[in-house]
């Protein structure tokens, strides 16, 4: 971490302790890294249902999509006796933090508006630790998703691609007409989540599993991985020469305005779509990453509670509530492009992408298709996860050939376990 990251992580979390001790007993302090407009706009739908009951809202945003710094000035909070009231977590960070004691049991809550019985097991998994509710789902999040401008399809005739060659061929199309194919963003993360949907399509399901969630060395050593790694590189041919450092909401912005024709990007990229004015099927399009039609890797974003030293508090009772109600469930996921964390609320209020993220989730739920993503700390631990991102963007930039490649991730990921 060079100088200049350490003095912003060091300033943002002094601001946020500062804010706590602002903090009063009508509001809760909030922690994310929800701060594009698209996000915003979602937030904003939880921030009202709270205030109509009388609670305020202390925003702490953190800026970083994936929200590695968040977790950092989390760390920093929790060490000074400052924990937040609640704080956005995905997957295995929820764990890791209840193995330390240091989250709310949420059990009565989840007991009293019946979270079992309509929470789907997979999230459960991350929601519970040991038997006991700790963070509440917000939605579910899919990253194998495509995200395309519809006009630049249609002036150079390129039909939906389902396949790696069809891919590949309307990127070629694509070049030739003078068209930036693929809007990226350069960072770790990003990265990892396009490599997440390239490996799911190259090595099917069971190699999914074998080589990101059960972390089989055979798997991740593997001629498959390699593969991987080589259409990994093929994508990297097709990127901008500025996409070094780009945030993932200013990728998407590329394709609203045609700057570039597709992003590969989880859904939460539709949330900008949506905020931008744009309707899928006349301004963009939505479809799964070629070869990966019936998988669907998945995140939770969830909020945990922290323990402020007794039982849990009203305005936590009421966050925790106020995010699992059905109404918020739909209300909230409408804009932010997710779908619900609940299998029982209804898609009307969905446009045509949210209704095919609901169907599509529920079929890959039924057929033992629905996997945790790896990028998105859902696959393995924290450490893993990072140790993944770290080959994956050392090839993405240049610094590994596939085959060094694949060597680096066995060793990455043994050291990391």
């Amino acid at each position: 971490m060079n100088i200049q990251t350490k003095l912003k992580l060091t300033v943002a979390a002094f601001a946020l302790s500062v804010g706590a001790a602002q903090a009063n007993d009508d509001q809760v302090e909030v922690l994310h890294w929800w701060t594009s407009g698209g996000e915003a706009a979602a937030l904003n739908v939880l921030k009202e249902d709270l205030e109509s009951q009388g609670i305020g809202w202390q925003d702490m945003p953190v800026a970083g999509g994936g929200g590695t710094e968040a977790m950092t000035v989390l760390r920093a909070r929790v060490t000074s006796g400052t924990a937040p009231t609640a704080v956005q977590m995905l997957g295995f960070d929820i764990i890791d933090w209840a193995n330390q004691g240091s989250l709310a049991n949420l059990n009565d809550i989840a007991a009293d508006q019946g979270w079992d019985e309509v929470v789907p097991e997979a999230l459960q998994r991350f929601a519970k630790v040991d038997g006991q509710w700790v963070s509440a789902p917000v939605n579910v999040h899919s990253v194998n998703w495509v995200w395309a401008n519809k006009a630049i399809f249609d002036e150079n005739g390129i039909e939906i691609p389902t396949t790696w060659d069809e891919l590949v061929a309307a990127m070629e199309t694509l070049k030739a007409a003078g068209v930036t194919p693929l809007a990226q963003g350069g960072q770790p993360w990003q990265e990892a989540t396009m490599f997440d949907s390239i490996v799911m399509a190259t090595g099917g399901p069971e190699f999914y599993k074998a080589a990101f969630i059960d972390l089989d060395e055979e798997a991740l050593g593997s001629d498959t991985m390699k593969e991987a790694f080589d259409r990994l590189g093929v994508m990297r041919e097709n990127v901008d020469p500025n996409f070094s450092g780009r945030e993932w909401n200013l990728a998407t912005s590329m394709v609203i305005n045609g700057d570039a024709a597709f992003q590969v990007m989880g859904d939460w990229a539709k949330g900008e779509f949506v905020n931008a004015g744009k309707v899928p099927g006349e301004d963009f399009l939505c479809f799964r990453f070629p070869g990966t039609t019936e998988q669907v890797m998945f995140n939770a974003d969830q909020f945990a509670m922290f323990d402020q030293g007794g039982e849990v508090s009203p305005q936590q009772a009421a966050l925790a509530t106020a995010i699992l109600s059905p109404n918020f469930q739909s209300a909230f996921n409408v804009v932010k492009g997710s779908v619900p964390a609940r299998t029982d609320v209804s898609d009307e209020a969905f446009d045509a992408c949210g209704k095919q993220g609901m169907a599509d989730l529920a079929a890959a739920a039924g057929s033992g298709n629905l996997f945790g993503s790896m990028a998105q700390g859902h696959g393995a631990p924290a450490a893993v996860k990072n140790a993944y991102y770290d080959v994956v963007t050392a090839f993405f930039n240049g610094e590994y050939d596939s085959e060094t490649a694949v060597v680096e991730l066995v060793d990455a990921v043994s050291i990391a376990q």
